[in-house]
């Protein structure tokens, strides 16, 4: 049996469904990542690049190409943003990654990216019934996925509102697709992504606050 068929295959059973070895390591590593990324920690990327590769085979054993396909986009953001925390545009005073919030412009293009995305690719989906059994939710899941990294990328503190909306979509996803762990493991994105809101809140809301010398001498 090859190391692919052996990703495939079933790990143990978890309420009543199987779960297979591909979605249990990709997830466990995508828990990390996220959880990486709350601490502004650049291995948040190469572990999502890899979470991205190994949950290739999970969907790709469950049949959802927009979930494959969310992995792909996965794997090539990751490198992106693995390039943009680590060439020193994002970086703040003290070496860390920089996050703030959005300006109201950026805020329209990453909603009106998502809209549009979400359409044109749930139509693709719909008018190729091959590549997707449930065209939507995949597509959305794909397309906001995509935003998410978009704006964890740029610092951006808008990233873990666009990881809630994903969730709230991924988890009955998950559940009926027959991938128990990863609706389990998106449960716990929820709560890493409530508290990573909360820090990357606070750090934007400090960053912006001027200094008491800054006050006296304005």
């Amino acid at each position: 049996m090859s190391a692919l068929d052996r990703l495939g295959g079933e790990a143990f059973t978890a309420l009543g469904q199987q779960v297979i070895w591909s979605d249990m390591l990709g997830n466990t590593i995508g828990l990390a990542a996220l959880a990486l990324g709350w601490r502004r920690n650049v291995l948040t990327w190469p572990a999502q690049l890899l979470s991205g590769l190994v949950l290739v085979v999970a969907y790709h054993s469950a049949d959802l190409a927009g979930g494959v396909g969310k992995q792909l986009i996965v794997i090539s953001v990751a490198v992106w943003g693995w390039w943009q925390w680590t060439g020193g545009t994002r970086q703040a005073q003290d070496g860390s990654v920089a996050v703030r919030f959005a300006t109201w412009r950026e805020r329209g293009v990453l909603a009106a990216g998502t809209a549009v995305g979400t359409l044109a690719v749930g139509g693709l989906f719909t008018l190729a019934p091959d590549l997707s059994w449930n065209p939507w939710p995949d597509a959305y899941i794909f397309v906001g996925t995509l935003t998410a990294m978009v704006a964890q990328a740029r610092g951006l503190v808008e990233f873990w509102f666009a990881w809630l909306l994903v969730d709230l979509v991924g988890v009955p996803l998950a559940f009926s697709s027959g991938l128990a762990f990863s609706g389990l493991v998106y449960v716990i994105y929820l709560g890493l992504v409530l508290w990573g809101l909360r820090d990357w809140w606070q750090r934007s809301r400090a960053a912006t606050r001027p200094t008491a010398l800054e006050g006296a001498l304005s």
